[in-house]
């Protein structure tokens, strides 16, 4: 067995794994980095998710890295697209003008800028990648509360790999190290009870009622042309679904309103209604010269394909085998139904001009790599943040942590779960992201870096964004480095004044907001 000795192990290339290996090498440690997909990036990349972001992103409220991170992007589309000359000019460039986001961007262009990030470090020897990965088997050390090894898979080959490590980062989508390591951890909707939130469950937990996972698929449009796909196995299924707390079928124009829970009515694209051809379109033809696109490029990650029928995680094999494929089959059961039967304004029914684009995703299929994942295993943690240090509705402005590693602004937003089909949205004020969060409860050389962090079910609907997330993964980067470096665990830092100074100010150094302007409001 081949086996590899660094001072960080990482678990998970999604955002948080990615850039808290860029923060720990910069800080000259050795990590070892492993990614179960073949791109590193989760959300941005193999999940095809465009940036879900706060209204003052473009002048504050994001690290250092993810600032450069945006500016790279868009340079990349100036400097090596043939966009229009009106284009040229614009600081502040959408590529797909989406209205969800004000830099929609495509999968590939995120790819290419984040290994761009990580190369000096993966040539230097700092950063060894290992993609196609996944953790499958852990030893502990001491009393069971230091990490000793974990070993990882080859999905390619079968074979096993020994990582050794001082420190150990959970960046996996669903906080896949937690059980392997014993480490406390929680799983979907807390009681009201152990939380004390106002709109927590008041009928005890439901580990297993969850967000619900989305498969993203990539499609242009082609007016005068048929690229209508084979019958999916499940359509008849999916055509026939009505979710018992829905007015309507899942395939139909319509999909719950988050703030008020009752149907609100899309269109496919503008000038029909709420178009949901231009929510996450990531390529606007009409920026770029005149027919270098035949038309342009948009992400499916709709209300119509939420997958709420079950959980991936916290069930067998067989049960996750189920709701991955029922996740597929829902995605292409809808783009089978927008190509065929939809309802159009004239009268008609069905776009068969929808072409799935595999390229754009990097697959044969034009499903993303990787289902969207909002929420993860969370560990019990030093700090856990609740409803009430967010919720708009419950306090009177913003909640200043002392032990702040970073900051984040989303409203809490949970979409319907997968048994009581719940959904939850409520105004939110930005928040402080406090360093207990990233540090479990007993275990000593462990740090989450993701979704999985001490945050509730109600509260992850805010943390699961793409520039918190990088926040986290960063901070938990350099917490990792900081440790090894001064021979320090987490909990030192934690619960020392001077040492939690010195190690907010390297963050600060680093391009990291501790706190927020006075000057925000509400979400």
């Amino acid at each position: 067995m081949e086996e590899i000795t660094r001072d960080i192990v990482i678990l998970g290339g999604g955002i948080g794994g990615t850039i808290a290996a860029l923060s720990a090498a910069k800080m000259g440690k050795k990590v070892v980095l492993t990614e179960e997909t073949d791109w590193i990036g989760g959300q941005l990349t193999a999940q095809a998710v465009p940036p879900d972001e706060h209204k003052w992103i473009e002048e504050f409220g994001c690290t250092r890295t993810y600032r450069e991170f945006r500016n790279s992007i868009r340079d990349f589309y100036l400097q090596h697209y043939p966009v229009s000359e009106s284009v040229k000019e614009h600081k502040q460039l959408n590529p797909g003008n989406a209205w969800v986001t004000r830099i929609a961007h495509e999968p590939l262009v995120s790819l290419h800028v984040l290994n761009h990030m990580l190369t000096p470090y993966i040539s230097s020897g700092m950063i060894i990648l290992l993609l196609c990965t996944k953790p499958v088997k852990a030893q502990l050390k001491g009393n069971g509360d230091f990490i000793d090894y974990v070993l990882v898979e080859h999905l390619s080959s079968g074979e096993w790999t020994k990582l050794n490590g001082k420190f150990f980062i959970d960046a996996t989508e669903c906080g896949d190290l937690l059980p392997l390591v014993h480490a406390e951890y929680v799983m979907g909707a807390e009681a009201k009870s152990e939380t004390e939130e106002p709109h927590a469950r008041d009928d005890g937990p439901l580990p297993l009622d969850m967000q619900p996972i989305t498969h993203v698929a990539a499609v242009d449009y082609i007016e005068d042309g048929n690229y209508t796909i084979e019958k999916p196995e499940q359509y008849e299924f999916w055509r026939h679904y009505r979710p018992e707390f829905f007015s309507h079928n899942q395939l139909s124009w319509y999909g719950p309103d988050a703030e008020t829970g009752k149907a609100k009515r899309f269109s496919m694209f503008p000038g029909e209604g709420i178009s949901l051809w231009d929510y996450r379109r990531i390529i606007d033809s009409s920026l770029f010269k005149t027919g270098f696109y035949e038309g342009d490029i948009t992400l499916i990650n709709w209300p119509q394909n939420d997958y709420m029928l079950g959980p991936i995680y916290g069930v067998s094999e067989e049960e996750r085998k189920k709701h991955l494929e029922g996740a597929r089959q829902l995605t292409l059961s809808l783009i089978y139904w927008l190509q065929t039967e939809a309802p159009r304004p004239d009268g008609g029914r069905g776009y068969p001009g929808i072409r799935l684009r595999g390229d754009v995703v990097g697959t044969r299929d034009g499903l993303a790599k990787h289902p969207y994942i909002r929420e993860s295993r969370r560990i019990k943690a030093l700090t856990t943040v609740k409803e009430q240090d967010i919720n708009a509705e419950l306090r009177e402005g913003m909640k200043r942590w002392h032990n702040s590693v970073g900051i984040g602004a989303y409203r809490i937003d949970l979409h319907p779960t997968t048994l009581t089909h719940q959904l939850f949205y409520a105004p939110s004020y930005p928040f402080e992201i406090p360093l207990g969060s990233l540090i479990p409860v007993r275990m000593k050389n462990l740090i989450a870096a993701g979704k999985n962090i001490g945050s509730t079910h109600i509260t992850n609907g805010c943390f699961r964004v793409h520039p918190v997330e990088w926040n986290i993964g960063e901070s938990a980067g350099f917490l990792a480095a900081f440790c090894a470096e001064y021979t320090l665990i987490p909990f030192d830092i934690n619960y020392d004044t001077e040492k939690l100074k010195d190690f907010q100010a390297l963050l600060i150094k680093q391009g990291i907001e501790l706190h927020w302007p006075d000057k925000v409001d509400i979400l």
